[in-house]
């Protein structure tokens, strides 16, 4: 079993920062990418950033410099630092991995998901 729980969301003035943290337990031999996307209300789910295992970063092109995305590979766990936020930055984001048990192929892992609020 795998899970990915997230941590840090909540509502926050335009202008304010946020830290959205995502750990990774149970049964992993290895993780690959780690990511975050989100969800506002009505839209499909968007790509926010992603990670390699190596530490290699993507990011949407609109995010680049107010958005760090960034992982501790010794505590599984893989961390967005969201600055500058503005109120269309709410929705909901979720934390994805890619993430191989043992004996197993890599397979992808979503989290539960977790509110961010930006009010004016």
């Amino acid at each position: 079993q795998v899970q990915l729980v997230e941590s840090g969301g909540g509502l926050v003035q335009a202008g304010g920062s946020l830290r959205l943290s995502c750990a990774a337990s149970g049964n992993i031999f290895r993780i690959n990418s780690m990511g975050w996307y989100r969800q506002a209300p009505g839209n499909q789910r968007d790509l926010v950033a992603t990670i390699s295992s190596a530490g290699s970063t993507n990011y949407a092109d609109s995010l680049k410099g107010r958005f760090t995305i960034s992982r501790d590979n010794a505590k599984n766990t893989v961390y967005l630092q969201m600055n500058n936020l503005k109120p269309e930055d709410t929705a909901v984001y979720y934390c994805n991995a890619n993430i191989q048990q043992f004996r197993s192929l890599p397979y992808n892992y979503w989290g539960q998901g977790t509110q961010v609020t930006v009010s004016v």
